[in-house]
């Protein structure tokens, strides 16, 4: 074993990596809101946090400092019927401290989500990246994701992604319309204001690993 890797399992073996608990909402979605805010130009609505985790919280992970409980890294997934007719994973939001970086804990979040969906006798998994984020690419494909597609200007702030897809049982691919999104056929940047009264929406912006 290298001794990067080496380094990269003891700082996951540091942290203490937990299941999203809903009744301790009031501890862990202020956490969670803010680390994922750091990544983006504008932050997401709560509402789209809570669709996310009333439905899916069993699919959100969590990498906690054990000595202070504060949150180092997080990942939000989704997992529901797809209109192609394949039961489809979402990864929604991903995203590790700055100051944690490169030692596996992003690697390790989205295992445990890749897991918890296989689990759950997920067909496939997809993601959407932007292009010129290359350390979440770089992730995702050494798990095995494939690059599916380029979406062209696809954040709001004009940028391109790559969907990203993993597929967890043969046969799936044949299924897959290209030009299907996530699970529910709505992107991530089409949650803007999702659920919130009039006048509270939220303009959503940036990636989302």
């Amino acid at each position: 074993m290298s001794a990067e890797k080496e380094e990269q399992d003891a700082g996951t073996r540091e942290l203490q990596y937990v299941q999203y608990d809903g009744s301790q909402e009031a501890t862990y979605l202020p956490a969670i809101r803010q680390l994922i805010s750091k990544d983006l130009s504008e932050p997401y609505s709560i509402y789209v946090y809570r669709y996310f985790l009333y439905q899916w919280g069993d699919l959100c992970y969590m990498a906690l400092d054990p000595s202070t409980n504060a949150l180092i890294g997080v990942v939000v997934c989704k997992l529901e019927p797809h209109r192609s007719g394949t039961f489809r994973g979402y990864i929604a939001m991903l995203a590790v401290q700055e100051a944690h970086r490169g030692r596996g804990i992003a690697t390790k979040l989205v295992c445990m989500a890749i897991d918890a969906m296989a689990a759950r006798d997920a067909d496939e998994i997809v993601l959407e990246t932007e292009v010129s984020n290359t350390a979440s690419l770089k992730l995702y494909e050494r798990l095995g994701f494939l690059r599916s597609k380029r979406l062209h200007r696809y954040y709001l702030n004009g940028n391109a992604a790559f969907r990203l897809v993993l597929y967890l049982k043969k046969g799936t691919a044949g299924k897959r319309p290209e030009d299907a999104g996530g699970g529910s056929g709505m992107r991530m940047e089409e949650y803007r204001g999702y659920g919130a009264p009039p006048g509270q929406e939220s303009v959503m912006m940036g990636p989302v690993s």
